[in-house]
């Protein structure tokens, strides 16, 4: 009973958080023709997702050739972009090592000053190529974000990630609120069963806000069961193309948060706004607000 009555103390109860990623590192046009890869398709899917309701994006960029780029140039524009439809929104930039690793280059997008960054508090490997994230690079990361007031978005596919991030909490890099991504069904961490979920939701500080991501036909699970235990949830193309797990019906950013929405109707659960999830310590302060 008191490792039940643990889990349930670091389980926030609060309105349904909806972490939008449309685009992510990997998917393309190929894949699937509805992933937004150019600047004024990433600000326009992101404009439809805020009428939809959503309560913070999640963004990648991608040059012109449709890579993933670090560069701050591109990230401005849909950044502006977005913030000229949807002001209140919580803007999180990706400083992923998926696909360079040099501090300079990741750490760039921070100079925006957007409300969050991505911080992954460990190497990991994926199917086909690793996300390096030494201790120095992941100290390095979370200094510069606390000079440009930028607040940690905490990357989570094994367990020992969040204890990684209790240490950076120790050391004072890390400061709360805490915003925990969960992410299940990578090939080398955890999966989306109710054991490897209640484990990861037993090891989180107290009073956390948290959401459940799955990958691939993981996602839906995922999601299902953060909507029901009281979490948020991270969903877009960037983790799942599909709409069924036999892989026939392609997905679309605003189906999948049309379903996200649905089930959030049955579990009666309301969606934060954006401006609430901001004024609980996560937009950056020190970015005046238009």
């Amino acid at each position: 009973m008191r490792y039940i009555y643990e889990i349930k103390r670091c389980v926030s109860m609060h309105d349904l958080i909806i972490n939008f990623t449309p685009t992510g590192m990997v998917p393309t046009k190929a894949m699937n023709p509805h992933v937004p890869i150019s600047v004024n398709e990433i600000i326009e899917e992101v404009h439809q997702a805020c009428e939809a309701g959503i309560t913070l994006v999640h963004l990648h960029a991608r040059d012109e050739q449709g890579e993933p780029t670090y560069h701050k140039a591109i990230y401005e524009k849909i950044v502006d972009g977005i913030r000229t439809h949807c002001n209140d929104l919580v803007i999180c930039l990706s400083l992923s090592g998926r696909n360079f690793n040099e501090f300079d280059k990741r750490s760039e997008p921070i100079e925006l000053m957007p409300d969050m960054g991505s911080l992954t508090l460990s190497s990991l490997n994926f199917s086909t190529q690793a996300s390096v994230n030494a201790p120095d690079m992941i100290t390095r990361l979370a200094e510069k974000m606390n000079a440009y007031g930028v607040h940690p978005e905490l990357e989570i596919f094994d367990l020992g990630m969040i204890q990684y991030g209790k240490y950076l909490m120790q050391k004072g890099l890390i400061k709360p609120p805490y915003y925990f991504n969960l992410i299940f069904g990578n090939i080398a961490g955890m999966q989306a069963d109710f054991n490897a979920m209640s484990a990861a939701l037993h090891e989180l500080p107290h009073e956390s806000y948290w959401a459940f991501g799955g990958i691939g036909t993981q996602q839906l699970q995922a999601n299902t069961a953060a909507i029901s235990m009281g979490g948020g949830v991270r969903i877009g193309l960037e983790d799942n193309l599909y709409m069924d797990k036999h892989k026939a019906v392609l997905a679309t950013n605003l189906a999948l948060i049309g379903r996200v929405r649905q089930l959030a109707e049955i579990f009666e659960r309301k969606i934060m706004s954006p401006s609430a999830f901001g004024e609980l310590g996560f937009y950056n302060r020190k970015r005046q607000r238009i």
